[in-house]
């Protein structure tokens, strides 16, 4: 092992010096380094061709070795080994969380049931948000199966009612802590009407359209897995998610991809050309 790590070592500095030469130089030295690689690989690939006809044990003891199988995996010549499906499940889940938690909603892995269906929690407000049968099948599902392509059904399992009151949109309006004041955001003028506006303010993150004197304010947030709608393109007065591709009418919020999952607005009121949205403190 120790001669190992040395010819490691020695790799590591020639590509140290090599890195400090002019462009000129490099390019010499990567074709030199991309001819050799080319002629080891075809070497290595005439060779795991005989073992195979003639012994495959032999092949398999040879790969079993760290170094040998290092070198086949560099030359992509063996596949890396997969990880259990369990732990890509996993990964998958983690992929996806950060969009589901934005909404005060998470997912979890119930099940795995052989030999290619995987079940799942929806919880917080994705258990019982209308959109919670796109967000399984456009975003859990899709997820799942990118990172575990032998997964062909992905199945949500007692979904809670339950919702998770720390989303705002949420609270009692008859809570006495709620207030709320105008706040400017912008002027008309800065409003434009072939895109939107993204404004960050007290702690929220709006977009801002306008349609001749029409301004509309909304929460800059896709209603399906909360992704941002500031790069979204906006053609007709119709906002598409960049993320997901799911449209809304910013006239009124109105989704035209699912029912009943509009964009949350703002009250909007307009005082000598300067927009001013009703924020909760």
């Amino acid at each position: 092992m120790s001669n190992l790590e040395e010819l490691v070592q020695e790799i590591n500095r020639f590509e140290a010096i090599i890195s400090e030469w002019d462009e000129s130089q490099r390019c010499v030295a990567v074709g030199l380094k991309r001819a050799i690689e080319a002629l080891h690989k075809a070497a290595l690939t005439s060779l795991i061709k005989s073992l195979k006809q003639e012994s495959m044990s032999a092949l398999r003891h040879a790969v079993a070795d760290e170094v040998v199988y290092g070198v086949l995996l560099y030359h992509e010549l063996v596949k890396p080994p997969k990880l259990p499906l369990a732990e890509r499940i996993q990964t998958a889940l983690e992929e996806i969380r950060p969009g589901l938690k934005s909404h005060n909603g998470d997912v979890e892995l119930v099940a795995i049931k052989p030999p290619d269906i995987v079940e799942i929690r929806l919880i917080g407000t994705c258990s019982s948000c209308p959109a919670s049968t796109l967000t399984l099948s456009q975003g859990v599902e899709q997820v799942i199966k990118n990172h575990c392509p032998e997964i062909t059904k992905v199945v949500a399992v007692n979904n809670s009612p339950t919702v998770n009151n720390t989303n705002s949109s949420l609270i009692s309006p008859f809570s006495s802590k709620i207030t709320s004041t105008w706040i400017k955001v912008a002027t008309i003028d800065q409003v434009p009407e072939f895109s939107v506006l993204a404004v960050q303010i007290a702690g929220n993150s709006l977009i801002l359209h306008r349609q001749g004197v029409t301004v509309t304010c909304y929460h800059n947030a896709c209603s399906h897995l909360g992704s941002s709608l500031e790069e979204g393109k906006v053609e007709n007065g119709i906002i598409t998610c960049p993320s997901h591709g799911f449209q809304y009418k910013l006239k009124t919020g109105e989704c035209l991809t699912a029912p009943d999952v509009s964009l949350h607005s703002y009250p909007l009121k307009i005082k000598d050309d300067k927009v001013f949205v009703k924020l909760q403190k």
